[in-house]
Formats: structure tokens, sequence, C-alpha cells
């Protein structure tokens, strides 16, 4: 029995090798996380402003684009599967996207709802995207400018609004 045991830890040694060394570890843990908290970011100010898709969802959607491209990238494919892989991505989170869109029908004119949040998880997948790459600099400074966008552009788009309607 003593054969049978030591069989079976080789095994589970051998199923968790993926990761190497130290170095390799940190660096799948700094892509990751950096990937959930720069989503985490995202959803935050989403779900502050009383959207759908807020905190987890971003998170996951970053997290799982970063474990997408990461895990190819480390297994050592080259760069036309890496480019299969983040077309994969993109489609995919497409159809979620998707799914939070709505049409309003009723009344004479049909309001589109969701639209930001679509493109605000589609923006997040590709941040996760970055991440995952090992652009983490890139991914940042596109949160920084999706944050901007989702919190400063409103102001300003009521301030212009308010300016057009003072005019004659």
């Amino acid at each position: 029995m003593n054969a049978w045991w030591h069989e079976v830890w080789v095994t589970l040694q051998a199923e968790f090798a993926d990761v190497g060394d130290a170095s390799q570890l940190t660096r799948i843990t700094v892509r990751l996380l950096m990937a959930a908290v720069l989503g985490g970011i995202l959803g935050f100010e989403r779900e502050h402003k009383g959207k759908a898709a807020g905190v987890r969802t971003h998170m996951l959607v970053a997290l799982g684009a970063a474990l997408f491209v990461l895990v190819p990238q480390m297994s050592g494919s080259q760069a036309d599967a890496m480019s299969r892989v983040v077309q994969g991505v993109i489609a995919g989170i497409g159809f979620l996207g998707a799914g939070t869109i709505l049409k309003n029908t009723e009344g004479d004119e049909g309001h589109v709802k969701g639209l930001t949040t679509a493109a605000g998880l589609w923006m997040t997948a590709a941040i996760g995207v970055s991440a995952g790459l090992g652009r983490e600099a890139t991914a940042v400074l596109s949160t920084l400018l999706a944050l901007a966008i989702f919190s400063v552009m409103p102001m300003v788009v009521r301030m212009l609004d308010k300016n057009n309607n003072r005019e004659p």
C-alpha cells in the first residue's frame, strides 16, 4: 500500500508542476492580482453609480481575460496562437456585453440602455488582457483613462448641456 500512496503523491506533484519556480509564481500572481484590482476599481465606480455590472462582475471579467492569455503565453504559445486567444476573448466578452443591452420600445422613440455597461465590460476585458500579457503599465494607464471617462465625462456633458440651453 505504501507504493500506491507514493504513486499518488508523485502524480499530484506532476499535476501541480506548472509553476516552475518562485519568479514564475510571482509573475502569475502579480498579473492576476493586477487584473482583478484594476477590474475592481472600474467595477466599484460602476456599482457606486448604481449600474448593473459592479465590482464582482468587472473583477471576474478582468481576471478571466488575464487568465485566458496568461496560460497559453506561459505555455510557450506563438504569436499567431495568442492572436486567436485574444480574438476569442473579444468575441466572448461581446456575448456578455450583449446581455447587458436592453431596448425599451415603449412610447414613440426606442431607448437603448446598457451600452456604456457593455463598453465598460469590453474595456475591462482589454485591461485584463493587458495585465495577463505582462503589460501592467498599459493596464494601469487604460484603467485611469476609463475611470476618467466614466467619472469626468458625464460632468462635462452636463456642463455643455447647461451652456447650450442658456444660449438663445
